[in-house]
């Protein structure tokens, strides 16, 4: 089974966040790889790793922006690929790798999610396979009927929860 999502961090420390995606495509059964590269400490597998990522099967990265926050530009730059980059919260609660991955040259795109938003950036890859899969694309409207139906749950509760002064 080739992998069809990579999911890649700088340091295994990104691993507590980066674990919601490896979550999400585990329960929509894509296959998916996780590995620890770093631009700044082995650019050369970085480098090995875009360039020969298509080749492996791969149609999506997610990549983890923690401290410098370049791993999702470097492995743009390199690769034709869908890269969607995951703001680490670290340094500046974020804001610094969140802000580093949406101001990309022109040519060099990166999709972003919020600070901490792996599971997005998992949603976000699923939709993108499913442009091309009809069995994921109906998993995917499965996902979004579930959401909606956890939604009006959670509403029907809280109409229960009664107070002095709340108006009905």
């Amino acid at each position: 089974m080739d992998p069809k999502v990579s999911i890649i961090m700088g340091s295994t420390s990104d691993l507590p966040v980066m674990e919601a995606a490896a979550k999400f495509l585990d329960e929509m059964h894509i296959p998916f790889e996780m590995n620890a590269l770093s631009a700044h400490r082995t650019p050369e597998k970085v480098e090995e790793f875009a360039k020969n990522a298509y080749r492996r099967g791969v149609r999506v990265i997610i990549a983890a922006a923690g401290m410098a926050a370049h791993l999702p530009g470097v492995i743009a730059a390199m690769t034709t690929l869908p890269v969607i980059g995951v703001p680490i919260k670290s340094s500046l609660d974020g804001l610094d790798a969140l802000l580093s991955i949406v101001q990309m040259p022109p040519g060099i795109p990166v999709a972003t999610v919020g600070i901490n938003g792996a599971q997005n950036a998992a949603i976000l890859a699923a939709e993108i396979l499913a442009v091309g899969d009809q069995k994921l694309h109906l998993k995917m409207v499965a996902f979004k009927e579930d959401l909606k139906k956890k939604i009006i749950k959670a509403n029907e509760e809280l109409a229960l929860v009664k107070f002095k002064y709340r108006v009905e």
